[in-house]
């Protein structure tokens, strides 16, 4: 049974059970304008199996063999389907956090050689396993920052990915953390980089950034160290790790494992990461598992550093992180070994050689070196055009930026066909040719 209806007085009981006057003040906390205040416009009489017909109709709908060129954080790579069916293991499908180490030697192990490869990748010495995902492991970075330096600034590039932003800035008004944001170069596209002073905490740049441009890390380093500050360094395309040289001169690391395996999922969930210093890593939120040895010399795992009641001392606490993402920690775990260092740079080379076979031949708005994403100069119009293709263009990046109302950010990976590839080409070339023209 799918659906189990309650009788009035069945739910008159539960309401007394709880000491709720009406159903309603159990919505009291949702504000009216989002509230649906009528009955769901359902057509009436339909049994559940024609209900579920008419979801697999619309299911149908949603561009079934289409191609798309949409990354902006969230990125379509080749799976190995060895990876579905690993976690789909009951061990592992309905782990709960392992806590209990005697009873989750082989999800704390998964987890310890998940945070042993992202430090691999990212040159840091720590790492978790791990937060919501990228955006909310990018405020819990500033708070980390602003806890070991004693300072309350942050200084924000807006090539930053713009909702991971948003997050900050929703976290950050009540941390009374101050957030200012720095632009860009109007020509390459990387950050312009500002003057830190005494109050700030740490300098934040993504790289690859928003608009596919690599950044300059030991300069942004070599910045915010000047001014006593931190250097926080966002990793939203973690393919990039596989050839771009590691951020091993950043201070934190905050990164999406999203591109290690996990569906895009229209938009989650997915597993964030932060990974630092050693000598910071008392002030890291998130699971820390370490390696240890039982009382007869055995090789074992345990969480370490960050108790259970860390995550239930509110205003206390570290970090009021206490999920359990380690389903899609263990799903990139998998994609990472199965690829291998070599795998993965073979992996990463095939981005950039499909992104700059399409690249080279369209107008770039920014001249930065860029890895499987760029910018570029094309009107929105065209991906109508696209969709006839079954093609789903660029991203139109005047949502977030006014400034660049024109154009567009496309994504390329291994995972499109170059019959996609070349129907993009065609379909932009008009653009291209009165860009460079102009």
């Amino acid at each position: 049974m799918r659906y189990l209806p309650k009788s009035e007085s069945e739910r008159r009981e539960m309401l007394d059970a709880i000491g709720a006057a009406r159903i309603e003040s159990l919505f009291e906390s949702i504000p009216p304008e989002a509230r649906l205040n009528r009955d769901l416009n359902l057509p009436p009489g339909r049994s559940e199996f024609e209900i579920m017909e008419y979801f697999k109709e619309r299911a149908r709908e949603n561009a079934p063999g289409y191609q798309s060129f949409l990354g902006a954080g969230v990125y379509h790579h080749l799976r190995p389907v060895v990876a579905d069916h690993l976690i789909s293991r009951s061990e592992f499908y309905s782990a709960y956090t392992p806590y209990q180490p005697e009873l989750a030697q082989g999800t704390l192990q998964a987890i310890f050689e998940f945070q042993t490869m992202i430090c691999q990748l990212t040159g840091m010495e720590v790492a978790n396993a791990s937060m919501y995902d990228g955006s909310s492991a990018l405020p819990e970075a500033v708070m980390m920052a602003a806890r070991i330096t004693g300072r309350s600034k942050a200084l924000v590039s807006r090539a930053v990915h713009p909702e991971y932003r948003q997050v900050l800035a929703t976290y950050a008004k009540h941390q009374d953390i101050k957030v200012k944001e720095f632009g860009w170069n109007n020509e390459s596209g990387a950050a312009e980089l500002p003057e830190a002073d005494a109050k700030t905490a740490a300098i934040v740049i993504q790289s690859p950034n928003f608009f596919g441009v690599i950044e300059n890390v030991a300069a942004a380093a070599e910045r915010a160290h000047a001014a006593g500050a931190l250097l926080i360094v966002v990793i939203a395309e973690p393919i990039s790790l596989g050839l771009v040289r590691p951020p091993s001169e950043a201070d934190i690391v905050i990164l999406e494992s999203q591109g290690f395996g996990i569906p895009p999922s229209y938009g989650g969930p997915y597993a964030g990461v932060i990974a630092t210093r050693e000598q910071f890593v008392r002030q890291m939120p998130g699971r820390l598992a370490g390696q240890t040895v039982d009382t007869e010399g055995r090789r074992g795992f345990c969480l370490t550093l960050s108790t259970r009641e860390q995550h239930i001392r509110r205003e206390k606490a570290t970090s009021n992180i206490c999920t359990n993402q380690s389903l899609f920690m263990l799903m990139a775990t998998i994609f990472m070994t199965l690829y291998g260092k070599r795998g993965m740079r073979d992996l990463a080379a095939r981005n950039v050689s499909q992104s700059h076979y399409v690249s080279g031949q369209l107008a770039l708005r920014f001249s930065g070196p860029h890895f499987n994403e760029f910018v570029v100069k094309a009107s929105a119009k065209k991906n109508k055009a696209l969709l006839k293709k079954k093609v789903i263009g660029g991203l139109e990046l005047k949502r977030f930026y006014p400034e660049l109302k024109d154009c567009l950010l496309v994504c390329v990976t291994e995972a499109q066909p170059k019959w996609a590839l070349d129907a993009l080409l065609e379909t932009y070339a008009a653009d291209a040719v009165e860009a460079h023209g102009s």
